[in-house]
């Protein structure tokens, strides 16, 4: 989503959704960032104190929220996984540090469910959209599937009665209609970050997915179809 992606002739698709909607898109995304980096730094603060009311807030994140807590080697970016028996109990949080710092880590759920709730009690409408797929003809056959954040984007929406938007699932629909030679080109510098033509792609298929959901956001989008898409 980040404008720029991460350089290297890579770009982010938030910044592409404004030539496809009637209303002005501010972009947020950082590159490199997860549920938890944002929080931390004060991110979903900053989108707050720029709010109005009737303002759309859609929140996507999962590239950089795995992992296993290490504050060695994990760049304060892995969340907390949920406990129980089931994987659902969202409310656990684990201890660790960053740089020095002690750090109360959240699950990934709760970051979205705490960023959803300060905005919506700005008057604003949040989405919350699940993450892009990575290049899922890396290895020369189509291969993707929902992973454990599409669950905890799905438990946040829920908990706040925020629309869901399938993201990944309708990007992987459009990957998995082009050949692995037309996917690969649109990964410059490796299976996660796309190039421009990826990302307006890659925001096309939000609005699609958008479109799917009963979200009142789809009444100020309008399909664009890429071109060599």
């Amino acid at each position: 989503m980040a404008p720029g992606g991460t350089g290297n002739g890579t770009d982010g698709w938030g910044q592409y959704l404004g030539a496809m909607t009637t209303v002005p898109v501010q972009n947020d995304g950082v590159a490199g960032r997860s549920a938890r980096s944002y929080t931390r730094e004060g991110r979903f603060n900053s989108i707050a104190a720029n709010l109005t009311k009737g303002d759309y807030v859609v929140i996507e994140f999962g590239h950089n929220d795995g992992g296993t807590i290490d504050p060695a080697t994990d760049k304060g970016r892995p969340d907390c996984p949920p406990g129980g028996p089931n994987g659902t109990d969202y409310t656990v949080t684990c201890q660790t540090s960053y740089n020095g710092t002690a750090e109360t880590v959240l699950t990934y759920e709760a970051y979205l469910v705490n960023a959803a709730k300060m905005f919506q009690n700005l008057g604003a409408t949040v989405i919350i959209s699940t993450a892009t797929p990575n290049n899922p003809w890396e290895t020369g056959n189509f291969t993707w599937a929902p992973d454990r954040f599409v669950t905890y984007a799905a438990a946040a929406a829920n908990a706040t009665d925020s629309v869901l938007v399938l993201h990944g699932q309708f990007t992987a629909d459009v990957y998995r209609q082009m050949t692995a030679a037309q996917v690969d080109a649109l990964f410059p510098l490796d299976h996660t970050h796309t190039s421009p033509r990826g990302a307006t792609i890659v925001a096309q298929a939000f609005v699609t997915a958008l479109e799917a959901t009963d979200s009142s956001l789809k009444q100020y989008v309008f399909d664009t179809v890429p071109s060599e898409c």
